[in-house]
């Protein structure tokens, strides 16, 4: 077994590596950003090497510092976890000239499978059912959009060498496809080093469907069953779950057996998922499911495959670099239950899932599941890295039971000032079409109006808020009438009225005889309470001397801090009504800003390139004359 590992990588999968690779008594060495030194994996690790500053392509992508970071703590391996340097075979052969055991498989698999053109030539040619598209070699712009009519449009344009749901753009018709091309490949560039794409029939009502296979130095190759990702949102996975719902043994069988042929092809070693998407338009079929791409790492999803077979895959990728077999034969492992994950994002999701970041002045998260987070209370979620900040997995007998306890779990979430997707998700596992297995990729989209928080404030919240500020008042002074207040009296007068003010509109609210059903904090004078995943800011009524001055509709602002990655008019330009105006990059992903109104612009405060804080200005526009 590898005696000492470096963790070339951050938050809660450098905790979840070293908590294996502690019980399996091996020495654990966490490398780090400056923004990442005060981050629990830091303190975790045996030792910590600082890398370099925040950017990722000057501390987690910077390969010499992680491996000098290797040879000065005695390492003897290093695990890149996923992101970052995790599908990159040029690191990979670099650890292993450094004399140091790479934790994936060989350079030549992650080549093989890391450019998605050559993998679906390659899993054609070993009998794996490939989705129809074109992958060739010319990648000029009227080639490509002369291959998407000829596949039929709706088509999707996908980063050759991407991942993540970064560089890809699903075009609806041929007039929009120049214009989606453009931003896919600014898009795969700047974040894979690599403009090059591939067009693919997009699938009606599709799912997405991916399989854990697992193989050793020795020729052994099994599968550990398919998990279902198909709840996304703009290609990002947000709820996983294994097994996939409706999937029949015959189905299984021949899907998984695939997905070995597919490692096999490529002498896979290590851990890796092989991607399909499903066309469930008539259920789950073998001749209706067609292969993605293979991912040659291990996946964030991974716990849930854990969870319905027992195995601990962070274990099972350190022996197979140890060299050591497979602890298990593929008649050997067996499913059980039921398993989900929700990815729980510092996303903003009533103003469009913005990024949200800040300081974590209050965090809480349920105890009673398998939680994997990077973060604390009193930490930061910068603008950095991938939003997400923890992963609340539950195991059960039933899919029903699996999703009502996660649901549970989800409405628990206590997080502040920072925005989370808490209640979203609690929304999703709680939908009767979710529940009933009727699940695609488009179920976010479709179902986005019963997904939305409630627009007005729930009573429960009102009634927790307005028992909070009468306890408080109580407290404050013993003689305020609501001091001596028995509770519940027959024959009596009105309960006392409470005055509660949220974002501006004051609530009058009876003074309930027993707490609403939220949970509540005092914060900075107001009251917070959390309820079935939200958080709703109340106080007091607060004396307002005037209109506060702000930004009005004319004014096109940073909804976070990223940097301009490109302006897309000038001053004096007529605009209409949605017309983008300016691209802004944040925790890598694109966000157009668009005109709110027809009209002129009438400044452009920003230039490409720049770097802006949050509510920053960076336009005005003028109405259109009548």
């Amino acid at each position: 077994m590898i005696h000492s590992l470096l963790i070339a990588n951050r938050g809660e999968i450098a905790r979840r590596i070293i908590k294996t690779a502690k019980r399996l008594g091996v020495r654990t060495v966490a490398v780090y950003s400056e923004a990442d030194a005060r981050l629990p994996y830091v303190r975790e690790a045996d030792a910590a090497v600082c890398i370099g500053p925040a950017p990722a392509a000057e501390s987690y992508l910077n390969q010499t510092a992680i491996i000098d970071a290797a040879r000065k703590t005695g390492a003897q391996a290093i695990h890149p976890g996923y992101g970052f340097l995790s599908e990159n075979a040029g690191f990979a052969e670099a650890v292993q000239a450094a004399g140091l055991v790479w934790v994936g498989p060989p350079p030549s698999a992650i080549r093989a499978m890391g450019l998605k053109d050559a993998a679906k030539k390659l899993m054609a040619e070993a009998g794996v059912p490939v989705t129809p598209g074109y992958w060739g070699d010319d990648q000029s712009a009227a080639t490509l959009k002369k291959e998407a009519g000829r596949i039929g449009y709706p088509v999707l344009i996908k980063a050759v060498a991407g991942g993540g749901g970064k560089g890809m753009r699903r075009v609806e018709r041929t007039e929009d496809f120049a214009a989606s091309l453009e931003s896919c490949q600014r898009e795969a560039t700047a974040s894979f080093g690599d403009a090059r794409v591939l067009i693919e029939k997009y699938v009606a009502a599709p799912r997405h469907i991916e399989v854990q296979v697992f193989a050793d130095k020795h020729g052994n190759t099994v599968h550990l069953f398919e998990r279902d990702c198909s709840i996304q949102r703009r290609h990002q996975k947000v709820i996983e779950e294994a097994p996939a719902p409706g999937m029949d043994a015959a189905t299984r069988k021949a899907l998984c057996a695939a997905a070995v042929r597919a490692a096999e092809a490529v002498k896979y070693e290590g851990a890796g998922t092989v991607e399909f998407i499903a066309d469930a338009s008539e259920g789950l079929r073998a001749d209706r499911i067609w292969f993605m791409e293979m991912n040659t790492r291990l996946q964030v999803e991974h716990p849930v495959t854990e969870s319905i077979t027992g195995v601990d895959l962070v274990e099972w990728q350190l022996r197979v670099a140890s060299g050591e077999r497979l602890p298990l034969k593929q008649d050997q492992i067996v499913l059980n239950g039921h398993a989900m994950e929700a990815r729980l994002y510092a996303e903003n999701t009533p103003a469009g899932f913005l990024p949200s970041t800040g300081a974590l002045a209050h965090f809480h998260l349920p105890a009673d599941i398998r939680v994997d987070t990077g973060v604390e209370q009193g930490g930061e979620v910068t603008a950095f890295y991938d939003p997400m900040i923890a992963k609340l997995i539950v195991h059960r007998p039933t899919r029903t039971a699996a999703a009502a306890a996660l649901s549970k779990a989800c409405a628990e979430v206590q997080v502040w000032p920072v925005k989370t997707n808490a209640g979203f998700l609690a929304r999703v596992l709680a939908h009767a079409k979710f529940i009933g297995g009727h699940i695609n990729t488009g179920f976010i989209a479709e179902h986005l109006a019963d997904l939305n928080a409630p627009a007005d404030i729930p009573q429960d919240v009102l009634a927790t808020a307005a028992s909070a500020l009468a306890a408080r008042d109580r407290r404050r002074d013993p003689t305020s009438p609501w001091a001596g207040l028995p509770g519940l009296r027959l024959n009596t007068g009105p309960r006392p009225i409470v005055h509660v003010e949220s974002a501006g509109h004051t609530h009058t609210v009876p003074l309930p005889t027993t707490p609403g059903a939220g949970t509540y904090i005092y914060m900075r004078g107001n009251v917070l309470v959390f309820h079935a995943g939200e958080v709703y800011e109340l106080h007091e009524p607060r004396f307002k001397a005037g209109a506060a001055e702000g930004a009005g509709s004319d004014t096109i602002m940073a909804p976070m801090p990223g940097h301009i990655i490109a302006v897309l008019a000038k001053p004096g330009d007529a605009v209409v009504k949605g017309q983008p105006l300016i691209t802004l990059e944040a925790m890598k992903m694109e966000h157009t800003l668009t005109a709110p109104f027809a009209g002129r612009v009438a400044e452009i405060k920003v230039e490409r390139g720049a770097k802006v804080g949050e509510g920053a200005l960076l336009a005005k526009l003028e109405a259109a004359k009548a």
